[in-house]
């Protein structure tokens, strides 16, 4: 008997009982849907972070007094006053001294409530110089970003993101107008464009900027600097950033070799690499949980696959005495339980794609379907089937023509 003739035999085997074989692949139907599913959740968290990352720039870095450790990624307390604070006399030696270094800003935070006519919104305004939108890869929508001159005048101007524009000035254009903070008039000179939520959720629309030297001078009353934003010339050049600038500020703080750094310099990189490890970690915590679903169903198959020998043990009997060999018989059964594995898979990878296409719609969580996540559970489909049909075809192959006939 060739291999077509046992495929056929295999089909007609499997359509006499199709209630059977339809509750057997559902377990392994419900165990592929619920992994595409679980792992385009995954994917899909990991994609929407790295892009966000991206978005603020992959050449950024972030320098700020104080140093402290937390989760593997460095991260600066800012100028809490114990520690050696920022300057611009430090920025301004970045600017010359760090040729890695092209862009710099520094940045300082008034939380304030902000008023325009009858509509008010309390938010943060950052102080930065006119080099931030460089440096955040952040375009200005409508009207200009603020100028040098801003800065070294501490004029009263203000650049809102989306949100704050879209609350103080409903249906109109925000450019020109005039907002009061903390009861000092600012003229609005430009709306940022929309960037959406930063990877740790935050709206990084709803905030305002101004000029550094106007939120130090007239909001804050002190000129110290809280934080600090470069760009390096080029992605491959943001570890070389990091050292130099690195060097250059133990330098000026005089601190000895023994001491450690009194600052942080942070890159994106690291916040990216740390966050793909968390959600590659997430990924496949999920994938395993919903494997459990393809572990039982696989299990579902070698019980039925087991009863229907039982039940078909003359069959077999009657197939072996007019000539059949144990090869046939046993690559018979194989190919019924590789075709309710696979079936079941195929059938299991269309339910996950449609609910992973449905989860961003109905819960507005970002998936990412990847060609290789279908074709690895097409191939981990027809990997159970074998595995788990494989014990019940050998038995089938090796029953006794005789006892088999025998059998009632």
């Amino acid at each position: 008997m060739n291999i077509l003739s046992i495929i056929r035999v295999a089909f007609r085997a499997l359509a006499r009982n199709k209630m059977r074989a339809a509750l057997t692949m559902l377990g392994i139907i419900i165990g592929v849907s619920a992994v595409i599913a679980m792992v385009s959740i995954g994917q899909g968290a990991q994609a929407s972070v790295q892009a966000q990352i991206e978005g603020m720039g992959t050449n950024l870095l972030f320098i700020s007094a104080g140093a402290q450790n937390v989760g593997g990624v460095r991260g600066g307390a800012g100028d809490t006053g114990t520690s050696t604070p920022l300057t611009t006399d430090d920025l301004d030696a970045i600017k010359r001294e760090v040729p890695s270094v092209s862009l710099v800003s520094p940045s300082v935070n008034a939380r304030s409530q902000l008023v325009a006519g009858n509509q008010n919104w309390n938010t943060n305004v950052q102080g930065v110089s006119e080099q931030l939108p460089g440096i955040r890869n952040w375009i200005v929508q409508s009207g200009d970003f603020f100028t040098d001159a801003d800065v070294r005048t501490a004029a009263r101007v203000i650049v809102l993101g989306q949100t704050v524009a879209d609350n103080l000035f409903p249906g109109m254009d925000a450019v020109g107008q005039t907002v009061r903070v903390m009861n000092l008039p600012f003229r609005v000179v430009g709306v940022m464009t929309r960037k959406g939520q930063d990877p740790q959720g935050r709206d990084q629309d709803d905030l305002a900027f101004a000029p550094y030297t106007s939120v130090q001078k007239k909001l804050l009353g002190n000129t110290r600097l809280q934080v600090a934003y470069v760009s390096a010339g080029s992605p491959d050049l943001t570890y070389t950033a990091q050292t130099q600038i690195t060097d250059l500020l133990r330098q000026r703080h005089k601190l000895t070799p023994s001491e450690p750094d009194d600052f942080t310099v942070r890159n994106m990189s690291d916040v990216a690499e740390a966050a793909n490890q968390t959600n590659s970690t997430m990924t496949i915590l999920l994938g395993c949980i919903a494997g459990v679903s393809l572990l039982v169903g696989g299990i579902g198959i070698m019980n039925i696959m087991l009863v229907s020998v039982t039940e078909r043990t003359r069959e077999i009997g009657i197939r072996m005495a007019i000539g059949a060999r144990s090869s046939a018989v046993r690559t018979q059964f194989l190919i019924e339980s590789i075709v309710l594995s696979l079936t079941g898979g195929l059938i299991g990878i269309a339910l996950g794609v449609i609910v992973s296409v449905a989860i961003p719609a109905l819960l507005t969580w970002p998936t990412l379907v990847s060609p290789a996540s279908i074709i690895g559970s097409v191939i981990f489909s027809a990997a159970v089937g074998i595995f788990f049909g494989y014990y019940p075809a050998r038995k089938a192959a090796a029953l006794d023509p005789i006892d088999a006939l025998r059998y009632e």
